[in-house]
């Protein structure tokens, strides 16, 4: 016994042999996540969006004015500038070309040395090398001096030592990458996602030209926007009917800090703000998004007062002068300083007295002269309070039903006995008669179902309090548990699948809009956090003999047909999900062994929104407009 305790000490034993020193860009391939946020969708838009950045820092800094994008044949993608050039002389401690010190080194670059640039958001220095490190291959082409500098590199490791390739005219930077499908779960480039984040950059960054181009599919566009931040709202609000025109304008500085605001109300029930720090988008906000909002309040509140608009001494909450808000918030300044390598919310303490004061001082400037915007946006506000109220009143009541009833869910809720929302799925199955089949086809350990009658109320044209007292949402959110606009808290969520399934029809694809415009409107955090979930059934059952094959398209059947003799074949087309017993739907839809879900992202909040608003809104041309161009991409539509 003393020896195989002896012999597990020495198994045990912890020393400077067993510490492991990652070398270069080693690090960043162990631990992606860290670097780039995930190494799905996200993360490969983060790998362009770093490129990206430094080319607008060249632009920032004044010495570019065309940045282009090209996702190539072969799977990589190409991002050059007519900026300045990476540096390619001797670096002076390195001993190695500057760029190949800025390629292969974490913390390297121009944005660590004083007056190279003036502001930047590519503060961290980790960007250009991490992409390096995670691609597969990667080649920078420098045009500098009359000359073409090369460098290619393998998995972050040099090839060889910088070559000059030739003479040019052209100067800039031109850095070419495939991700490394051995560390990205994702690998290929889609063309929608980056031009989105390209005429992002090009409303962000007046005067500059932006284009894309896909030589896959021959797609191509190019932005370049004089109006600035001011034509991104103008095209925010597109489809909505905006209650002042032009957008307000505020621009400022102080201390460094460089400020532009663009602003404008609109009679929708729903805000769309979007901040940015040095052209980064800041999803998670920061301090110049508090100084804004701070601001914002206390102005209004002083001048509707001041024009006796706001009566006995009432005052209006954050929340209330912001409904119907689209606002873009730009600031630009030397030293910011991100939470987290993926720089989604500003953390400089500094930056919200200074937003807090400018937009205070030049939003008061812009009331005093446009009385008649002022008196719109505080009857806009007012209604907001009137109505947050009763939705203050009507979650109170549900509240109290919630405590005096015997059972708080909902009565048509089949519930799941497992209570870790991690192994949990809820399926919200359109009609009681797919319901029920759901119902008895699901395994009941993991698997919670709520049938879904009739229509939902539009979350385009309801406020909070419409939604709430709405008896076709009410189960949902009671459900689900995690409550209902200001008061989300997904963390409280009860499922961590949340899964839409509707029939493959015109009402069933209805309901599945209105209840994703739902989510994206008063539950956005589980949208963003990735909880829901789309089912997808069968459209054909094939019998031959005993023999039942399932397709989930024209393909996949014709594909199942071509297989089989011509001979004593049944086809079956599901009409919906009523057609199906509990077994089949089980077998087709609900086993996670053999299911497809299609999980519902948020790739461009952007987009999203445009796209709720044109298929939900009051305005019918647009819409029309938007089902004449894409009823082309529609399959397995039944009309009925």
């Amino acid at each position: 016994m003393e020896e195989q305790l002896m012999q597990q000490g020495k198994k045990m034993e912890y020393g400077a042999k067993d510490i492991r020193v990652l070398e270069g860009l080693e690090a960043v391939r162990l631990r992606p996540s860290m670097y780039i946020g995930s190494t799905d969708t996200h993360g490969l838009l983060n790998l362009v969006r770093e490129v990206i950045d430094n080319s607008v820092d060249e632009a920032l800094a004044g010495r570019c004015d065309r940045i282009d994008v090209v996702i190539r044949i072969d799977g990589s993608i190409s991002i050059e500038d007519n900026g300045w050039g990476i540096p390619v002389d001797l670096h002076p401690t390195e001993h190695r070309p500057a760029l190949e010190v800025v390629m292969t080194k974490l913390h390297a670059g121009g944005k660590f040395q004083k007056g190279a640039y003036r502001v930047s958001g590519g503060l961290h220095g980790v960007g250009v090398s991490v992409v390096n490190a995670l691609s597969e291959w990667c080649v920078v082409e420098v045009y500098k001096s009359n000359k073409i500098y090369r460098q290619s590199y393998h998995r972050g490791v040099p090839d060889g030592d910088m070559e000059i390739m030739g003479e040019t005219e052209k100067q800039g930077t031109k850095t070419m990458f495939k991700p490394d499908a051995e560390i990205m779960d994702v690998v290929e480039f889609s063309f929608d996602v980056i031009s989105k984040l390209v005429r992002e950059q090009a409303f962000l960054n007046s005067g500059v030209k932006l284009s894309i181009l896909d030589e896959q599919s021959g797609k191509s566009r190019e932005y370049e926007y004089e109006g600035g931040i001011v034509t991104f709202v103008e095209y925010l609000d597109e489809n909505k009917n905006p209650l002042h025109k032009p957008p307000i304008y505020i621009q400022g500085a102080s201390d460094g800090l460089e400020l532009e605001v663009a602003m404008q109300y609109n009679d929708s029930y729903s805000e769309n703000i979007f901040s940015y720090v040095n052209t980064v988008h800041t999803v998670e906000g920061g301090t110049h998004l508090s100084g804004f909002k701070t601001a914002l309040t206390r102005t209004l509140n002083t001048y509707g007062q001041k024009n006796k608009l706001l009566k006995n001494g009432a005052s209006l909450s954050g929340d209330d002068v912001r409904e119907g808000l689209t606002a873009v918030i730009s600031v630009k300044i030397p030293d910011p300083q991100f939470e987290g390598q993926t720089k989604t919310k500003l953390g400089n303490h500094e930056v919200r007295g200074m937003v807090e004061s400018l937009v205070g001082e030049k939003l008061s400037a812009y009331l005093e002269e446009n009385p008649t915007v002022l008196k719109r946006i505080i009857e806009k506000a007012l209604q907001a309070a009137q109505a947050a109220q009763a939705a203050r009143r009507a979650r109170e009541l549900t509240r109290r039903k919630s405590v005096l009833e015997s059972a708080s869910l909902p009565g048509k809720l089949s519930d799941c006995s497992i209570k870790d929302p991690a192994n949990c799925e809820i399926f919200l199955v359109e009609g009681d008669s797919a319901g029920g089949s759901a119902k008895q086809g699901r395994d009941r350990r993991f698997q919670a179902i709520l049938p879904l009658w009739g229509v939902p109320i539009n979350a385009e044209k309801a406020r909070a309090d419409k939604i709430l007292n709405n008896d076709k949402l009410q189960p949902i959110i009671t459900a689900l548990g995690a409550g209902l606009g200001e008061d989300y808290d997904v963390s409280k969520l009860r499922y961590g699948k949340v899964i839409v399934m509707a029939d493959a029809d015109i009402d069933g694809l209805h309901i599945r809009t209105l209840l994703l415009a739902f989510f994206f409107r008063y539950m956005r955090a589980m949208v963003e956090k990735g909880h829901v979930y789309i089912a997808r059934p069968p459209l054909y059952l094939i019998r031959k003999g005993k023999q039942e094959h399932y397709a989930y398209s024209d393909s996949e059947r014709d594909e199942i047909l071509g297989g089989l003799d011509g001979k004593g074949i049944t086809i079956q087309r599901y009409k919906g999900l009523a057609e199906m017993n509990p077994e089949q739907l089980w077998k087709t839809t609900m086993d996670p062994e053999v299911r497809t879900l299609l999980r519902v992202t948020l790739e461009d909040m952007v987009e999203a929104d445009h796209v709720f608003t044109v298929l939900l809104g009051n305005d019918v041309p647009p819409r029309r407009k938007f089902i004449e161009e894409n009823a082309k991409y529609v399959k397995n539509l039944d009309m009925v």
